[in-house]
């Protein structure tokens, strides 16, 4: 099954930045750096998130995040869908760290069960027919609002929303130009998305680490 087994940022400082998820959100081989200068400007078109098994995980993840130099963009709360919180880290990625859980059930493990990369798309509905056609399953559609691909133990869960409604989950406005500087890696061959996303075949130790 094609997957995600890595994400690239690029920044113009790669050991700043991998310095600062090591101690936020420790991701290991998951997460990974590319030094870049490209133009930027206002949202990039994605969030990452961190989906974990109860709000006593999020806070920890949002603290040391947030001790590690990065900037509230959604307080931790309860909302209808349970319990997150929504940072932008110091290169600019916007990180949302969430669980369905509304309470704890236990000790705090500090484990992450999940990680998403969510693309803002102009257009729901064509993107999912083309990562359908780079060999994608789709797990979750709900019309032209928001998709979900399946993905094999271990991988990055790749989900699509639109453009203005990506940004309005971060707690951001939608506009912004340039770079994404973001690099997915995978199997599925190296291509663009109709969004400007690139993706990149990664080594095959990349596709099977956790």
């Amino acid at each position: 099954m094609t997957g995600i087994a890595s994400i690239t940022l690029e920044t113009p400082d790669p050991t700043t930045a991998e310095a600062f998820y090591t101690q936020a959100f420790g991701l290991g081989e998951r997460l990974r750096f590319r030094a870049s200068e490209a133009p930027t400007t206002g949202f990039r078109g994605f969030t990452l998130s961190l989906v974990v098994s109860q709000p006593s995980t999020v806070d920890t993840h949002v603290d040391a995040a947030l001790a590690a130099g990065a900037t509230a963009l959604k307080p931790a709360k309860k909302s209808f869908w349970g319990y997150g919180a929504v940072v932008e880290a110091p290169d600019g990625t916007i990180w949302k760290v969430a669980t369905s859980a509304k309470k704890d059930l236990g000790p705090d493990t500090g484990q992450v069960d999940d990680v998403v990369l969510l693309l803002g798309v102009e257009d729901v509905r064509q993107s999912k027919r083309f990562y359908v056609d780079q060999g994608l399953v789709v797990a979750k559609s709900f019309g032209s609002k928001y998709v979900e691909f399946d993905a094999p133990p271990s991988a990055i869960r790749l989900a699509l929303y639109s453009r203005r409604a990506a940004a309005k989950d971060a707690g951001v406005p939608a506009e912004g130009t340039g770079s994404h500087r973001l690099i997915v890696g995978t199997d599925a061959g190296e291509f663009t998305d109709p969004d400007g996303f690139v993706w990149e075949s990664v080594p095959s130790r990349a596709r099977t680490g956790g």
